[in-house]
């Protein structure tokens, strides 16, 4: 029974003539029926053009005709008639958050007055033989009660064919033709079926509300070089806040001061704790493990990524799935079709054979029981809610149930080389000496690598970045001091090392001397071709070494493209890099690559393979230059560290930020829809074998709904079951 406690009074936005839906949160929808109608009802009120409920957020969201007004106090009105609540954020957080037992739910409430007066009515029939069926009559009104209440405000609404009132004209029937104790069942066992679809909904909601929990209530606030706590909610960006080891973190933000390990796998669900200093990003929700940091707030509390992910998940929950969709399409039509067979059973048998009225009435209502599509309605959103929430768990966050179901079709993913397969930076490869007869020589390697750190420690240049990381990596020792350092224009960097005049080029810049040999050359050529940057080292305009350079593929990358050929997915990177580069990576990566691709390319690409039979296809990358790519495949799917305008352009984002997620994705799309088509043949299958053998009178009343909330619970579980759902050996 939905709880129907007088509405709480809401604060709604003054009214504007436009169209951008609102969205309401409301209490007591935990079905698919509760769903159709709300949907039924509030389709009927003006000025509302589309509604979209969803029971697993307890959401109602509306769109109004261009330039007309929602009509608030009709649609809060409306919803509240049906026996539900609209509720402010807050009090629908605080629902959520709540791990009541099914026992103290309304409906749990239901299920066991209705048990305990169906036990006393069979007790009283063995030990009172002479009051016959009032025991049975008492239970069955007692437990019906709410349920005609609930069909009587659908039909109000417009809404006749509800399953509600299905059970209700089951259960009269039953009494009107002496079959109260099989009445007194049926409103028990509806009972049951109906807090199990609740406890669904509450599981799923409950999803949601715990990635809530992850941000602290409590921030330490620096302030004129004082700390006070104030409440995380109230943080602006700009503020600046005191994390210490063990805490977790209250925004996001950019680390000021101090240098800690991070553990973000609250996040983005990777489990090995990341190192993170001055200048790096920090996220809310993840674990300061052993440093203090001081962390300058770059994000208010309702953008940062926690409730990001929230809103995602939610937004993802509520937008129901193509075969969800159809499922509802079926229903619509499937109960008046169920109501017209059960009215012709119930006449014809007696008109055209000798059959008895009662036996006929009586068959055409245990009909409309096992009819009710319970099972049916709830097989494939609650596989659908679990799926959604197992991947946001693990850091793959997928915008609705179509974006899921559609991951598992994927035949080809075209991905961006530099950040998505490459870790996109440059890391130092080969160092080699130029001198004769001491190419070999590791300390004429190590002694290049530490002129050449000594001339770039004054450059943020990705190249010189690298080749400090590369020094520091192998020798740690400080790095000497440069004299009278300059650039030079278009070619690399000079300067005075310890009085020698050192000079760090590009090849191109040898030209300008005498001094090199066809073998210099063909060594450049032969890094270059490998797809390598290389720059020299020059003394005195006498080469002394090379140092080459490459944009590595990430460490997981070769396990995710082995993934994702398992799974019969065919990878094609397409990227902006030079196309010898392009091909160099995609050699050592045995995948088809294009370079020198601009934005629009990759979006063309996209489009050929569509046109060609080749899709359904995904596109993954992390860039501004992915986005027209992402919005043109079926499926656009994010890297975490990519930028904004790839992460709302995209249908899906990867948190852990590894190759191997869109394997991840792409099985967990596969399991959940795996389990929606055994939950629908499972709804199904009962549904055919109990309806023949109802039909012809082989099986009772009471039998028909044991097995249509047997249904209902096998359903349900499965779902549930795909909560516990494993990546072994998956990406």
């Amino acid at each position: 029974m939905s709880d129907t406690t007088p509405a709480k009074t809401t604060q709604h936005p003054t009214p504007q003539a436009t169209n951008t839906p609102i969205t309401l949160r409301v209490q007591g929808m935990d079905c698919g029926g509760c769903e159709r109608k709300v949907e039924a009802a509030l389709t009927r009120l003006s000025h509302v053009e589309e509604v979209s409920a969803s029971s697993v957020t307890g959401s109602v969201r509306l769109t109004a005709p261009m330039g007309k007004v929602l009509p608030h106090s009709e649609i809060e009105s409306t919803i509240t008639a049906l026996g539900y609540q609209v509720v402010d954020e807050s009090a629908a957080k605080a629902e959520s958050e709540k791990s009541s037992s099914w026992w103290q739910s309304p409906k749990g409430y239901l299920v066991i007055v209705s048990g305990a007066l169906l036990a006393l009515a069979w007790g009283l029939k063995f030990a009172w033989p002479a009051l016959g069926s009032w025991p049975f009559i008492a239970a069955t009104v007692v437990g019906l009660v709410p349920i005609i209440q609930r069909a009587w405000q659908a039909l109000k609404m417009g809404n006749p064919f509800t399953i509600e009132m299905l059970m209700s004209i089951a259960a009269l029937g039953a009494l009107a033709i002496n079959a109260a104790a099989e009445a007194a069942v049926v409103v028990f066992l509806f009972a049951v079926g109906e807090m199990l679809e609740g406890v669904a909904a509450a599981q799923a909601r409950r999803s949601i509300s715990a990635l809530s929990k992850l941000t602290p209530s409590i921030a330490r606030l620096l302030e004129h070089g004082e700390i006070r706590e104030i409440a995380a909610a109230s943080l602006q960006p700009g503020q600046r806040v005191q994390v210490r080891p063990g805490d977790r973190l209250p925004c996001d933000g950019q680390i000021i001061a101090g240098h800690s390990s991070i553990d973000e796998s609250p996040v983005n669900g990777e489990s090995v704790p990341r190192e993170r200093g001055e200048g790096e990003t920090v996220f809310a929700g993840t674990i300061n493990l052993d440093g203090v940091l001081d962390v300058e707030v770059t994000q208010s509390a309702e953008n940062n990524t926690i409730a990001r992910v929230i809103k995602l998940v939610e937004e993802a929950q509520a937008a129901k799935a193509p075969v969800a969709r159809f499922i509802d399409r079926f229903a619509f039509y499937y109960m008046p079709a169920v109501v017209g067979v059960a009215l012709l059973v119930a006449i014809i048998p007696p008109l055209v054979s000798t059959m008895l009225w009662s036996e006929s009435i009586y068959r055409a209502l245990a009909l409309l029981l096992i009819a009710c599509p319970c099972a049916l309605v709830i097989s494939t959103p609650a596989a659908i809610a679990a799926g959604l929430s197992v991947g946001a768990r693990n850091g793959l966050l997928m915008k609705g149930g179509a974006v899921l179901e559609q991951l598992g079709k994927l035949k080809r993913v075209a991905l961006d080389k530099t950040g998505t397969l490459t870790a996109g930076k440059p890391t130092v490869t080969d160092v080699e000496s130029l001198e004769a007869g001491s190419h070999l020589d590791k300390n004429r390697r190590d002694e290049i690598v530490r002129l050449a750190a000594a001339l770039e420690q004054s450059s943020s240049h990705p190249l010189a970045v690298a080749i400090s990381d590369y020094y520091d990596r192998q020798d740690g020792a400080p790095i000497p001091t440069v004299q009278d350092a300059r650039a030079l224009a278009g070619q690399g960097v000079a300067g005075q090392v310890e009085g020698r005049e050192l000079m760090l080029v590009s090849p191109r810049y040898l030209q300008s001397f005498n001094q090199h040999s066809s073998e210099i050359e063909a060594r450049i050529a032969s890094l270059e071709a490998d797809g390598k940057s290389v720059v020299v080292l020059i003394d005195n305009e006498r080469p002394l070494g090379l140092i080459a350079l490459r944009d590595e593929p990430r460490e997981d990358a070769h396990k995710g493209l082995q993934a994702l050929e398992r799974l019969g997915v065919q990878v094609v990177m397409l990227s902006g890099d030079n196309a010898r580069t392009v091909a160099a990576i995609g050699e050592q990566l045995g995948i088809e690559a294009e370079g020198e691709l601009m934005p629009e390319d990759k979006a063309q690409r996209v489009r050929q393979w569509q046109a060609q039979g080749l899709g359904p296809v995904g596109k993954v990358g992390d860039g501004i230059n992915d986005a027209p790519a992402l919005a043109a495949a079926e499926v656009g799917i994010a890297m975490g560290s990519g930028t904004d305008v790839a992460l709302e352009t995209a249908d899906a984002a990867l948190l852990k930020n590894r190759v191997g997620g869109i394997a991840e994705m792409i099985a967990l799309s596969r399991a959940t829809m795996r389990n929606v088509k055994t939950n629908v043949a499972l709804a199904l299958g009962f549904k055919a074998l109990f309806l023949v053998s109802t039909a012809l009178g082989i099986t009772g009343m009471w039998v028909a709904v044991m097995a249509d909330t047997g249904a209902t619970v096998l359903v349900t579980l499965n779902a549930l079951y795909l909560l516990r759902y494993r990546f072994n050996g998956v990406g």
